[in-house]
């Protein structure tokens, strides 16, 4: 019974990052003699034991086969015989089959380690192409590893071609093609994430409404890049420079998905897409079974960011509707991302990734001086019924335009 650190713990080590958790194999064991040193059995479809005492994860080495559709679709097969480098080779990327021993050594059968210098992300066999998934996955260390300079290895792009199929990709249920996404929003360039799909054809099948961006025309003045789906990675990226918040990352993803509805005829203007948007977010989020609190802040990213970039130039009873139509009373966090997108959206442009926002403090300050009027500051004698809501409004739009002078745009 032998126990090696194995996956991402070895690869971080070498590549001198800070290791977040510890994966182990356990080879030679079986589930009895585990139980029996005291680990704890966690595992539904595979052989996985918490530690006694650390409560990291020690798995069982084992084979898979593939032997039907979807992530279930694999036969598992773990016992005692199974050896180190049969449990390896069932991995996705070469820098994830990589395996120390108690004494240090490194065990790389499959060049883990010259992937690694070469700053490449390749499969280890054939069987890659046996689980779709592995497609969102590299898409995802693409994302976390590209200030590294990691890119996919060519041959590792080809299968992953011929992955991003509807058949294959139709496969995977919602809820996997969605953590693995939400993950990738969370890594230091999501923007890259997004592109590999992209390039290996994944995105038209798994993201229509982002993918149909690509190649629609924007007015050069306000867009130098002028592609809408180039400017959306710019976005992605700006947000991602901003906060490391998931939920404004998505925003940034989803805020102009209604210039996919815009007629050729109209290009490069996109009248109304704002509105359009909204419902291109709904039906994205009931398809990817998206939560809930993603859905809302990417319909408001969609249906109020251009009015948060108009900010300094709105009336203050315009303001006060981009204050109760985006909920910001209520759910004034949210609203804070809503300015954290729109922030993005504005610097996610050739040549003006630095520009000043000023709308984003102006617009929070608004919303301080209406949110300090309440209810208690409205004559329940004078007023009643609609009467009652009209006036706590009307004191409202007093207090933001007792702000003074709305200051001009830098």
């Amino acid at each position: 019974m032998k126990t090696y650190l194995v996956g991402g713990a070895v690869r971080d080590k070498l590549l001198g990052i800070p290791v977040k958790e510890r994966d182990w194999v356990v080879v030679g064991a079986t589930p009895e003699a585990m139980t029996a040193k005291g680990f704890r059995p966690v595992g539904r479809d595979f052989p996985v034991f918490l530690h006694p005492e650390t409560s990291e994860e020690y798995a069982l080495a084992r084979t898979e086969r593939k032997a039907g559709r979807g992530y279930h679709g694999f036969e598992m097969h773990a016992s005692p015989e199974v050896t180190l480098e049969e449990d390896l080779a069932r991995r996705d990327l070469t820098i994830n089959a990589m395996a120390q021993s108690a004494e240090g050594d490194i065990i790389d059968p499959h060049g883990g380690q010259r992937d690694l210098d070469a700053r490449l992300l390749r499969h280890v066999t054939g069987a890659f192409a046996e689980d779709p998934l592995r497609v969102l996955r590299v898409a995802r260390f693409a994302a976390r590893f590209h200030h590294l300079g990691f890119q996919v290895a060519d041959d590792t792009l080809a299968l992953m071609r011929e992955l991003s199929t509807p058949e294959e990709l139709e496969a995977l249920s919602p809820e996997r093609v969605w953590k693995e996404t939400e993950r990738a929003l969370g890594e230091r360039n999501p923007q890259v994430f997004v592109q590999v799909l992209r390039d290996c054809g994944a995105l038209a099948c798994l993201f229509p409404e982002v993918d149909t961006l690509f190649g629609i025309p924007q007015p050069e003045q306000h867009h130098p890049e002028i592609d809408t789906g180039l400017h959306v990675l710019l976005v992605l990226e700006q947000a991602a420079r901003l906060t490391e918040d998931p939920l404004v990352r998505f925003a940034a993803l989803v805020h102009d998905l209604g210039k996919g509805l815009t007629p050729e005829k109209h290009w490069p203007s996109h009248h109304g897409h704002e509105t359009a948007g909204v419902k291109l977010v709904k039906r994205l989020a009931k398809r990817c079974r998206i939560p809930k609190q993603y859905e809302r802040l990417g319909c408001q990213a969609s249906r109020w960011h251009l009015h948060v970039h108009r900010a300094l130039a709105l009336r203050p009873d315009t303001i006060m509707k981009l204050l109760e139509g985006s909920d910001a009373f209520r759910r004034p966090e949210d609203f804070d991302r809503l300015l954290l997108a729109s922030e993005a959206d504005a610097r996610g442009r050739t040549g003006l990734e630095d520009r000043p926002y000023p709308q984003a403090a102006y617009l929070r300050r608004c919303l301080q001086v209406a949110g300090e009027i309440s209810g208690k500051d409205v004559d329940p004698d004078r007023f009643q019924g609609p009467a009652f809501g009209r006036e706590l409004r009307r004191l409202r739009v007093a207090a933001i335009t007792n702000l003074g002078a709305t200051p001009t745009p830098s």
